[in-house]
């Protein structure tokens, strides 16, 4: 497989009880849009890997692996030093809700099963034991939902490219909507009924998900948050830690401490 892209062929038609899968990516790397008919748990033991499809955004990393249900379209982007886990399930056994992407919680137990299940060489009969141990933790595991979804109204879209086009700036509803040639009570509906979220709490996702991508590529805690729009790192330790479950400071040593895993892609 390149490391650099993939087309849209021959993994997507690979039958799922054959789909546990490692593979490495440098920063910077495209998987281009396809699909598959199956679903795939895709999981990253190091760096951060972005799932873009047209619902919008999600990102995968050591703490949260992304679910992709069968005959979705989606891309990949890496950033850093990228170790991918993907696994197959069968269209008619989903272990997770198959309605549309989402995230999940990964703890201990669940990463040491995901790297497990993809070990290269692994024998049929382990792999199996493996599996259907991975299948009872999924169906217990934390959805958790940080995700960017896309919008559909072109003044809602045009509003959030002015935010994402420099997180720096606060960027205020009154000076959005104007911006967007709307009235700040159409944006704020519109962000409810389409993001299913305040804008405030929409941009506290945008920045977070940027800053996941700035320390997995090795940025300071400072550097971040002022690239992503805090005021002070405290703040920014704050709200990442509250989100993430984790100060920034632990998930950038955690995205950097673990070289990648042995194995082909």
């Amino acid at each position: 497989m390149s490391q650099n892209s993939q087309t849209a062929g021959a993994d997507a038609r690979r039958p799922a009880h054959t789909s546990e899968i490692l593979h490495h990516h440098g920063g910077g790397s495209v998987i281009r849009r396809h699909h598959h008919d199956y679903h795939q748990l895709i999981y990253v033991s190091t760096g951060v890997l972005a799932i873009h499809t047209e619902r919008g955004a999600w990102v995968a990393c050591r703490d949260r692996a992304a679910w992709v249900p069968a005959g979705t379209w989606h891309e990949h982007r890496a950033y850093g030093m990228t170790s991918v886990h993907t696994v197959g399930f069968d269209a008619d056994a989903a272990p997770l809700p198959d309605v549309s992407p989402t995230i999940v919680a990964v703890d201990g137990l669940l990463r040491e099963l995901l790297v497990a299940c993809t070990e290269p060489g692994l024998p049929a009969a382990e792999g199996g034991r493996v599996r259907a141990v991975l299948v009872d933790r999924l169906r217990r595991a934390h959805v958790q939902p940080l995700t960017l979804p896309a919008a559909r109204d072109p003044r809602l879209a045009h509003a959030c490219e002015l935010v994402t086009g420099d997180l720096r700036q606060p960027r205020p509803m009154a000076w959005l909507a104007r911006a967007a040639n709307a009235s700040e009570r159409t944006l704020t509906r519109l962000f409810r009924t389409e993001f299913g979220m305040t804008y405030p709490q929409w941009r506290t996702n945008v920045r977070v998900f940027q800053a996941m991508i700035q320390l997995s590529d090795g940025a300071t805690v400072t550097a971040t948050a002022h690239d992503c729009g805090w005021a002070t790192t405290s703040a920014f330790v704050d709200t990442f830690t509250r989100t993430m479950g984790q100060t920034p400071g632990a998930y950038r040593s955690g995205s950097a401490s673990r070289g990648p895993a042995q194995g082909g892609a």
